[in-house]
């Protein structure tokens, strides 16, 4: 493993065990739900989710008030196979975990990394890999092709995120061996980062892979992909510690969307690797 690949795995890499359950049925079962979950029955679920976070939750072109992506349509897909209502609390990415916590929305699903820090407050259900890519202007003038290149560079990182800590460690690193240190700016949604970019305030902006894959396509004449850093990291839907119906509602219909194909389906419209899902499982700690 090189540093590029291995730093924010050493910074960040935390042992994930999934707790033991039984095991679900693999159709939708509707009908069933007030005998299944009685907790979800005749209750509308808020789902917290930020709609500047493609590939995973964005605006739906020409209905500014409908949101789709891969995380958008697995919660749809996973309520929709309970019979479970549900609207989406559209807000901040970074005020999202702190909303679940206080209760004021059931679930985030929105590119949501697990950390042992984090599962202290909210359990989770993973259901894919995650990786960081560094986004740069189109062509790359930066030249750093490695989380070790950074050095001296203004460096644009989402407030509170794994990239985060893995910043605030490489720049002690540049001081160490005698090198400027990473300017790191912190951003509280993807939307305010890549105008950072976009301004010339940031040389790099550290997100999730999937997202800066998907920007890169999008716009090819603006942006550029320096790198990318395969973390070890996975991302899962999170709901308050406790929450013991929710949680395993979420991991059975992630079980049944997955046998049935929806999961690759969903993926594959938003040009996301299939390869990148994992089989659900439940981290409570």
């Amino acid at each position: 493993m090189n540093r590029t690949t291995g730093l924010l795995a050493g910074v960040m890499a935390t042992t994930l065990a999934a707790i033991a359950a039984p095991a679900f049925a693999q159709t939708c079962e509707p009908a069933r739900l007030a005998e299944k979950y009685p907790g979800l029955a005749g209750k509308t679920l808020r789902i917290g989710a930020d709609p500047q976070t493609p590939p995973y939750v964005m605006r739906e072109d020409g209905n500014f008030e409908n949101v789709i992506g891969v995380d958008a349509d697995l919660a749809r897909a996973v309520f929709d196979c309970h019979g479970i209502d549900y609207e989406f609390f559209l807000g901040g990415w970074s005020g999202l975990l702190p909303a679940v916590i206080a209760g004021q929305i059931d679930v985030m699903w929105n590119n949501l990394y697990y950390t042992a820090e984090r599962a202290k407050q909210v359990d989770y259900v993973i259901y894919m890999q995650a990786g960081t890519g560094a986004m740069a202007r189109a062509g790359n003038p930066t030249g750093a092709e490695g989380i070790d290149q950074l050095c001296g560079l203004n460096v644009g990182v989402g407030l509170g995120t794994v990239e985060e800590a893995a910043m605030r460690t490489e720049t002690a690193a540049c001081a160490a061996a005698g090198k400027p240190e990473i300017n790191v700016f912190t951003f509280p949604d993807v939307g305010t980062g890549a105008r950072l970019l976009d301004s010339g305030r940031a040389d790099i902006l550290l997100w999730d892979l999937a997202f800066v894959d998907a920007r890169v396509k999008e716009s090819p004449e603006k942006y550029s992909r320096a790198f990318l850093i395969l973390s070890g990291f996975q991302i899962g839907a999170g709901v308050r510690n406790g929450n013991d119906e929710l949680l395993a509602a979420v991991r059975e219909g992630l079980e049944i969307v997955e046998a049935n194909g929806r999961r690759d389906e969903i993926f594959q419209a938003y040009s996301v690797d299939v390869e990148l899902g994992l089989p659900a499982a439940v981290k409570t700690d």
